[in-house]
């Protein structure tokens, strides 16, 4: 049998899936069960930014926390991709998260007040094998197969997306025949399919490409789409590169405000292509130059919305400075797919880092769309000398255009007790800690408004979370922590 037909079987039981998903939160009831109070030892390393005070933040894990039911298990630093499901074996949650430092992939069991309870490793950076970034846990009830957790490979142009067993063996953690080769190769950050029936029949991923301009890089970063005409088909699709019709492909020529006619271009035979190769025929094919399409996600709401995508591009610069053609501070897209003809669209920049830097965007990453906003989280680990503030996730909203801070990082620099308990590293930069996923779990524990964040407080560092993974495989000594937040407009 092979993996994906055992995840078609695993299909029949009761699944949830949270990578900013459909918003169904109209109904009035609320699960009284969940506890909301702070579950970890550690407060929580966010604050809510002025307009949003109404905000709840609790804590549910940290790196120092002992569960109960696994008092030597570790959760690892970089907490990224992430998805949540109700457990189908008790009336608790399962928890599922890529740690990217440490290449691997963590399970934490949640109790059914939402607890963490129980944590091991289904993913140990030997199956990992490369930089494990954004992911998307795809179930059947949403896009039409699964259970099946998607995470991107980012460790350079040969990385692949790994296909991942949510409820696998943690005997199975090391191993590595879980890649999709028909997702093709490349530095990637995410691998995001679309709801069943937005495209009858077909299934669609959409993949971001993390890589940089560089001589041996001609094509820099693509928005990457895989289409298969059966639904759940994961193996035997087709690949394309997204290019303008008219043929430029100078990110930096898009303006804000202006509309552009898209479309996806094929890659012929990628399944059994290198990276190397994929990069030198997307470059051929005339496909756009976006400076690291870091993550990428969909509207909610609606068959309409759904093809609404929205990715971002990161940045670059050289000696803080720009590089010719691509955005520095960041920018954040907007793909209007065509209803009839998933090939084609229009494209636009929504949000500028460019005409404000320092001040605006710096460096956006992650993303989650819901039916009125886009909430982006910055990675300003990019230390740009003219950074003039920490990592924000912002607001964006659809309807008016407008984008707000909405979140910032609780760095506390002149209180000395704080800085010895999470910044042993010494950093003081801005940016110097960033934002994994942000996920909508309101569906999944009855609650609505109600977001899970995951934070990299890349300066916190402790012996006790090296190996996290037991691997042997990982130095890598940060922590990572995961907060929940309440009343988060939908």
């Amino acid at each position: 049998m092979t993996q994906f037909n055992k995840f078609a079987l695993l299909g029949a039981a009761c699944f949830a899936l949270v990578s900013c998903n459909e918003d169904d939160n109209n109904s009035t009831s609320v699960n009284k069960e969940i506890d909301f109070a702070s579950h970890s030892s550690v407060p929580a390393f966010v604050f809510p930014m002025t307009g949003f005070e109404d905000m709840q933040i609790s804590t549910l894990i940290s790196s120092t926390d002992v569960l109960s039911q696994s008092p030597s298990f570790v959760f690892a630093g970089q907490p990224d991709g992430a998805g949540f499901m109700k457990d189908p074996d008790s009336d608790g949650y399962i928890m599922i998260s890529n740690h990217e430092i440490s290449q691997s992939v963590s399970r934490v069991y949640l109790d059914k007040t939402f607890k963490p309870v129980k944590g091991e490793y289904i993913v140990n950076s030997l199956g990992g094998m490369t930089r494990l970034c954004s992911a998307t846990l795809a179930t059947p009830q949403i896009h039409g197969f699964g259970p099946v957790f998607l995470t991107a490979g980012e460790s350079g142009e040969e990385s692949m997306v790994h296909g991942i067993d949510p409820l696998g063996l943690t005997s199975n953690a090391g191993n590595t025949d879980r890649v999709l080769p028909a997702l093709g190769k490349a530095s990637m950050e995410n691998a995001v399919p679309l709801p069943k029936g937005v495209f009858s029949g077909k299934t669609i991923v959409f993949i971001g490409e993390d890589q940089s301009y560089s001589s041996s890089h001609a094509s820099a970063g693509q928005l990457i789409m895989y289409m298969s005409n059966t639904l759940g088909d994961l193996q035997n699709g087709k690949l394309y590169a997204l290019k303008r019709n008219d043929g430029n492909q100078v990110e930096m020529t898009m303006q804000k405000g202006q509309s552009y006619d898209v479309s996806f271009v094929e890659i012929p035979n990628a399944k059994n292509l290198t990276g190397a190769v994929i990069n030198t025929t997307v470059n051929g094919l005339g496909a756009i130059r976006f400076s690291r399409v870091e993550d990428v996600d969909y509207g909610k709401g609606s068959k309409s919305k759904n093809r609404d995508i929205y990715f971002t591009a990161t940045g670059q610069a050289s000696s803080n400075q720009p590089v010719e053609g691509y955005t520095m501070w960041g920018r954040v897209y907007h793909l209007t797919m065509d209803a009839n003809d998933p090939l084609k669209g229009k494209l636009e920049v929504i949000v500028e880092g460019d005409s404000t830097p320092g001040t605006g965007i710096i460096n956006p990453d992650n993303l989650c769309v819901t039916e009125n906003f886009v909430y982006i989280q910055e990675d300003g680990d990019s230390y740009y000398t003219a950074a003039q503030h920490d990592s924000y996730i912002w607001q964006y909203n659809i309807n008016t255009k407008t984008n707000k801070p909405w979140l910032n990082m609780n760095h506390k620099r002149n209180d000395p007790t704080w800085v010895a308990a999470y910044n042993q590293s010494g950093e003081t930069r801005f940016g110097c800690w960033e934002y994994g996923a942000m996920e909508d779990i309101s569906d999944i524990i009855g609650v609505p408004g109600t977001f899970a964040v995951n934070i990299h407080p890349h300066t916190w560092q402790k012996d006790a979370f090296r190996n996290a993974d037991g691997s042997g495989n990982s130095t890598n000594k940060e922590g990572g922590q995961v907060v929940i937040i309440r009343n988060v407009e939908q």
